[in-house]
């Protein structure tokens, strides 16, 4: 089989599945697994595709920058973040992630609810200025792609505070490969966040679904929920059903 041919076959196995073991490729090809292997290094050089251990995912679009996603499916995230507002309960301690998502969550909460919001994300402390519930606005350095602070200082402050539900905003979600995001520094934070949270939540948009990006966070398992648009096909959505992690539609 020529290089192209295989090459292609690599290419449209990634379009169908979202994912590609080596291993199994080879067998199917009746090849050597450093055949396959070498090819998933050249396509990863050619910014074709994800080497990953084992095999290839497909490459995750570049993420824009912030006030660029504000403008993206503003319809479907207000949805998101009406249904995830209802999650919350009046004097639990919420700690929302960064993200234009969770930002519609904020917005959505009532501005009567007497809770302890936990952020650390100056935007998203700005989109509670007339709410009752006490705000908390953690510090550290500020990353300015996702309008989060990340750092020690940061994860010393995460550490004093546990949270009755975490909001977490996250760039890709995949059954085998979990829950990612493309900053090393960030993906550190929201694992912390997580460590002190009874119960994570993820508002999902549909690109997001089948994509990994280069730093994971959680596994799918370790959720208690996707909130995901109604729309979504169920065959779509199969992959991310567990006994742990519910699907609430939107």
């Amino acid at each position: 089989m020529l290089t192209t041919q295989r090459r292609g076959m690599i290419s449209a196995r990634l379009a169908r599945d979202g994912q590609l073991v080596a291993k199994a490729i080879a067998d199917e090809l009746g090849l050597s697994e450093d055949t396959i292997r070498r090819d998933l290094r050249e396509m990863a050089a050619e910014g074709l595709l994800k080497r990953v251990h084992g095999g290839a995912l497909p490459l995750t679009p570049p993420l824009p920058d912030f006030a660029t996603r504000q403008t993206i499916a503003s319809q479907v995230k207000r949805r998101l973040g009406r249904r995830a507002a209802e999650l919350v309960k009046p004097a639990q301690i919420v700690f929302i992630d960064g993200g234009t998502t969770n930002a519609e969550l904020a917005r959505a909460l009532p501005h009567d609810l007497r809770a302890t919001i936990v952020t650390h994300s100056p935007t998203i402390a700005a989109e509670l200025e007339h709410h009752v519930a006490e705000v908390v606005l953690l510090g550290g350095r500020l990353y300015k792609h996702s309008m989060v602070a990340t750092g020690a200082a940061t994860v010393a402050a995460i550490e004093q505070i546990r949270a009755d539900i975490f909001f977490l905003g996250v760039t890709a979600i995949h059954p085998a490969h979990g829950l990612s995001t493309g900053d090393y520094e960030e993906a550190a934070i929201k694992r912390a966040i997580a460590r002190q949270a009874t119960e994570t939540y993820v508002l999902a948009t549909p690109e997001k679904f089948g994509a990994a990006s280069p730093h994971r966070v959680l596994c799918v398992s370790e959720l208690a929920g996707l909130v995901v648009p109604s729309e979504m096909p169920a065959e779509a959505l199969s992959p991310y059903r567990s006994d742990t992690a519910s699907l609430i539609m939107a």
